[in-house]
């Protein structure tokens, strides 16, 4: 695919590929946190036989906000599934799995918009027991990088609506704008190559704008060539 002449945009299929792809990098550089996992959904009756039903899945899992120079922690691994020198310090996002009571857990899903033709993010949070958290809770909860990307960003608003396969209200960051975004990204990548898009880099890529505004940060590892 010329990057001169593409509009930003997957097909479903390149989603699929994409998705795989990031799995497999998240899995090698991040070994230490939970794993994303390919959730396979059914068919619905109004997609086209040839597209792969499914999304992006990672659960259960906690966005914690500290202000320290490194962090590391060892977390336990999960099956993928089938049905995903000294620097001031920074505000950074980590990953744990833990049984902890007092702090929400997030739900974290990727699926491709089919009338978008792009990733979307799909998130919720909750409590052990199982109660919700409503936007205000959550935006208390998130980094401070991620209010100010709330506030910056244009592109960058939060809705609620039904999850389009578990058919329950979930928030999401819409995507209007994000095609334009993408190709912009992808034209001022010098390692990209200009005579075509890596699909494979696709949704690491995107989710290292996107999560951002959830507490997520890509490492620089993971935006290295496939």
């Amino acid at each position: 695919m010329d990057i001169l002449s593409w509009n930003g945009t997957l097909s479903s299929s390149d989603f699929r590929l994409a998705a795989c792809a990031f799995m497999e990098k998240w899995k090698s550089v991040m070994s230490a946190f939970p794993p994303w996992s390919w959730v396979t959904c059914a068919k619905q009756p109004w997609v086209a036989s040839h597209d792969v039903e499914g999304y992006l899945s990672l659960e259960n899992i906690i966005l914690r906000s500290i202000e320290e120079e490194h962090d590391e922690l060892s977390c336990p691994q999960k099956e993928e599934t089938s049905c995903s020198e000294k620097e001031e310090p920074i505000d950074i996002a980590t990953l744990v799995q833990s049984n902890c009571s007092k702090v929400p857990y997030y739900d974290l899903h990727i699926i491709y918009s089919a009338s978008y033709r792009v990733p979307v993010l799909f998130f919720r949070a909750y409590y052990s027991d199982g109660e919700p958290l409503g936007f205000n809770e959550i935006e208390k909860d998130l980094p401070a990088h991620s209010a100010k990307a709330l506030l910056d960003s244009k592109w960058t608003y939060i809705t609620q609506e039904e999850h389009p396969y578990l058919n329950r209200p979930w928030f999401k960051l819409h995507p209007c704008g994000t095609s334009e975004w993408m190709k912009l990204l992808f034209h001022a990548d010098v390692s990209v190559p200009k005579n075509g898009v890596a699909i494979e880099l696709y949704v690491v890529s995107w989710l290292s704008v996107v999560g951002q505004v959830v507490g997520l940060r890509i490492p620089l590892e993971m935006l290295n060539q496939l």
